[in-house]
């Protein structure tokens, strides 16, 4: 697939997971293949009143490459100069953010509300595209409920108005996170624009991820909740893709490892006292589904150094020899 000038070889892209896929998660998921990722979403606004947070969340090192700035708002005016801020970080790309669920965003009348109005959300596209010197993408939803799946028609306008390329999650915002995911609308969605169209939602192997490709047409996948405490999950779904080769997980030993390095890159980036407060999370993750991890999670939770984190690690691989 083609992005611009950019050549994407892979298949399964990380999705801009809000408080997960931070530099530390970006260059891991690509060390195991991930076509590109795309960095937390920045709230435009925020940007152009120069936001410290906002400024941290756009930050793009080498190793994540290719790699997006990923911005939402509902100003098509901020939106360009969030736009031309993004632009000073130096992403392959910027995606604007029509898909995100979450109250507080939509509140503000960006993310997943932009689908009720698709006028507006062509607008900001437009605006963005013209300030931009790097190719504009847009991740959307089916629709905001059952009632109203507008995909293709937000999709095709906002084709028209410059996007690059269109990433569709075959949920409304209504349903968050609940099943069933539409591939219907994704596959409507990729008969009806000429630019590149990325299918979401429940891709968790190789196997999901074939499944969507083909019952879509896309061209390619987004892996959200699939990579949680599983960057090894895009070297799965490369395998399966590339050779029908289904790898299994690695050992307890190496998720540990995994697991470990994880967190020492986050202590790294953002100091030890953010960084374990954020590896509680990542480390309940990574557990999930160890024989004896249950009893774990009480003492995951109140980790306070990388020390007690390496102790459990240890005793959880002894407990899964």
């Amino acid at each position: 697939m083609k992005l611009g000038n950019i050549e994407i070889t892979e298949k399964a892209a990380l999705a801009p997971l809000a408080g997960v896929a931070d530099r530390a998660f970006r260059e891991l998921c690509r060390g195991y293949g991930a076509a590109y990722t795309v960095c937390e979403m920045a709230s435009a606004k925020g940007i152009s009143l120069g936001d410290k947070k906002s400024a941290e969340l756009l930050s793009i090192t080498e190793t994540e490459r290719p790699a997006g700035s990923q911005i939402f708002g509902n100003s098509p005016e901020t939106m360009a100069i969030a736009a031309k801020k993004a632009l000073e970080y130096n992403p392959d790309f910027i995606d604007i953010n029509m898909g995100c669920p979450a109250p507080k965003v939509a509140s503000s009348g960006g993310g997943a509300l932009l689908m009720k109005d698709p006028v507006l959300a062509a607008n900001i596209v437009k605006a963005v595209a013209e300030v931009s010197t790097v190719p504009v993408t847009v991740k959307m939803r089916s629709g905001w409920d059952s009632d109203h799946i507008n995909a293709v028609e937000l999709a095709k306008r906002c084709e028209e108005a410059g996007a690059s390329a269109i990433t569709v999650h075959g949920r409304t915002k209504v349903q968050m996170y609940a099943p069933p995911v539409n591939t219907d609308i994704i596959r409507q969605v990729k008969q009806a624009v000429s630019i590149p169209v990325i299918g979401n939602g429940d891709v968790v192997d190789g196997l999901s991820a074939a499944r969507l490709m083909e019952e879509t047409g896309c061209d390619m996948v987004m892996v959200g909740r699939g990579a949680l405490g599983r960057p090894w999950v895009f070297a799965q779904i490369n395998a399966y893709l590339d050779h029908e080769v289904i790898l299994p997980d690695p050992p307890v030993v190496e998720r540990m490892r995994v697991m470990l390095k994880h967190i020492e890159a986050l202590c790294e980036y953002k100091g030890e006292r953010v960084g374990i407060r954020e590896a509680r999370k990542h480390a309940a993750w990574y557990t999930k589904g160890l024989h004896g991890a249950a009893n774990y999670r009480a003492r995951i939770g109140l980790i306070s150094s990388i020390e007690e984190l390496q102790q459990i690690a240890l005793e959880l691989i002894e407990q899964n020899k």
